[in-house]
Parts: C-alpha cells; structure tokens; sequence
C-alpha cells in the first residue's frame, strides 16, 4: 500500500482536523532580560549581604543589643551617648581626621611625583610602573602591618638607622605623639594604584600643548603649572574622592600595630577600629551601629563638599 503525499491544505482538511499541530515561533528574549538575568547574582548580593544587613544595621543603631539578648528598644540614646559621653569617641574623631587631612594629600602628591618621573621613555620604564606598585598590593595586608610594626620599634630598622647617626629614641610606634605618623608614612608608602591613574592621565594630555608652549618660551615649571596640573584635575578629584573615602575606612594597620587597643594612649584609636572595639569586645553591637552609621554620613558629607568645590577647580576639555 502506498502512502499519500498530499498535505491537510491539499485534501481540505484544516490542520487541526489532520491532526498536525501548527509549528509555534519561540519570541526571543529581549536584550534587557538577558542583561538582568546575568547582574542576578549581583542583585542577590546586594540584597542580601549589603542592602539587607544595612538596614538591619540602621534598626539596631536605635537598641540596645549585646549579641546574646534580643535587641532593646533606646531611640536616639545611642547617639545622645556618642557625642556627650563618650570621650573615647571624641578622641577616635580627632585621631580619624588628623589621619585622613595629612595621609590623603601625601599620599596623592607622592603618587603624583612618581607618575612624572615614571612618565618617561626610557628602556625598561614598564619594569619600573610595576616594582613601584607593588606596594599597594602589599601595604594593606596583616603580614605588613606586622612588618612596619618591626621596622618602626625600639630596635628596628629606622632605629638602627638613626642611631648610626647618633640619634637614639625609643620605638616609634610605643610613643603616642609618634605612633599615628608610623601609620600615616604607611598610607603614604601604598601610592601605587594613584599612580598608576596619574599615568593614565599623563598619557591623554596632547603633546602638541607641550610642544607649543615650548615654542613659545616656556620653560618645564610653566609648563607643568599652565598645562599638566590643569589637565590633570579631572584626574586628581578622582584620586582625591578615593583617598578620602578610603582613609576613612583605615582599620588593619592601627589594629595590628596597636594590638587592637588604639594604644599608645588612644593616639592611634582609629574610628574603624573603635567601631570594632565596642561591637566585637564590648557587645555593644547596637552602639557600634550608631557609630557605624555616623561614619557613613561623614563620609557622605566630604565625598559631596568633594564634588561641590569641583566645579571651581576641575577642569574638564568639553567644559572649554
């Protein structure tokens, strides 16, 4: 027996009679799903470990809440206590900003210096870039922490130095009106990852600028106060805005130098460090909240003064 070739629209059949279901088109997803579908893991993030324990974060500033007992309900005590009470706090402030007005600028204008010198063409300029930013991939870490604590002791190496020179003290990091510098020269020493933006900048500055300005009789200094500095503000602010946020946050080496105390005499009592000394070893988790919070407003107000006065000194090309 044969088969028949003729097809439903043939015989007259619809294709719901014959049988055959009608072949459906899949509608693609659209650009927009695809992307959300690849940040979901980041959302979940967020949601989760960031914008979750914020605001679990931001309830408890208002209690009473030493990890062991369900929170107890203070309203504004917290705060009322920081700022009347609580002269550890007053000192963690002073210390905090004293560290970030003098670490930040060192640190930028250190970091600027080296990308000038470094900007250069000469053999073997990239093994240069990348032995001066070593450091900012170690100077955060413990086991330098632990290290600058050796080299600034009673018989480290800037001891040693300085007594070869006949200049005997006692260990730097032990002495409270020295003890914060150790920690600033640290800060300053991490310059790495601005210099190498700086560069980034050197590099997009158009050397016809240069070569005109020479033309006209202008000599280096001129040229890099009328030509370098201002083309390089947009990068400077971006520095700046980095160094202040991340200044702010400073905890590793104040807690291993200090052995986690802020000592000698509270002179390197780090506002981060405090928050952990009073959440972590005090239980005072609905305290360090509060605290928590403040240093995020801090950090809001500066980062927004930042972006306020940029438009008096930031130069940009299509501003021009």
């Amino acid at each position: 027996m044969g088969h028949s070739s003729e097809s439903p629209a043939a015989t007259g059949l619809s294709p719901s009679r014959s049988g055959a279901r009608p072949a459906r088109t899949r509608k693609p997803l659209s650009d927009n799903a695809y992307g959300y579908l690849f940040l979901a893991p980041w959302l979940v993030g967020l949601l989760v470990f960031l914008a979750g324990p914020t605001l679990v974060s931001l309830y408890l500033s208002f209690t009473d809440f030493n990890l062991l007992q369900p929170p107890k309900w203070v309203g504004a005590q917290n705060y009322i206590t920081l700022f009347s009470r609580d002269p550890r706090y007053l000192q963690a402030l002073r210390v905090t900003f004293t560290y970030v007005f003098t670490a930040a600028p060192l640190n930028l204008l250190f970091a600027l210096l080296l990308a000038l010198l470094l900007n250069t063409r000469i053999r073997g300029i990239s093994l240069y870039r990348a032995v001066y930013y070593v450091p900012s991939l170690l100077g955060g870490s413990v086991a330098i922490a632990i290290l600058w604590q050796q080299i600034f002791g009673l018989d480290g190496v800037v001891s040693q130095i300085l007594g070869f020179f006949g200049v005997h003290g006692s260990s730097w990091v032990s002495s409270p009106k020295q003890a914060l510098w150790t920690l600033v020269i640290l800060h300053v020493w991490q310059f790495g990852s601005a210099m190498i933006i700086f560069l980034a900048g050197l590099k997009q500055i158009p050397a016809e600028l240069y070569e005109a300005a020479t033309i006209d009789g202008a000599g280096k200094v001129h040229r890099f106060w009328f030509i370098t500095l201002p083309m390089l503000t947009p990068v400077i602010f971006f520095n700046l805005v980095l160094q202040i946020i991340n200044s702010f946050q400073a905890f590793t080496p104040a807690f291993i130098i200090s052995g986690g105390k802020g000592g000698p005499l509270d002179s390197t009592l780090f506002y981060t460090l405090y928050v952990y000394i009073q959440g972590f070893t005090n239980f005072r988790m609905g305290y360090a909240s509060a605290m928590g919070w403040i240093l995020l407003i801090i950090i809001g107000v500066f980062t927004a003064l930042a972006f306020l006065s940029s438009k008096y000194w930031v130069h940009y090309d299509d501003a021009r």
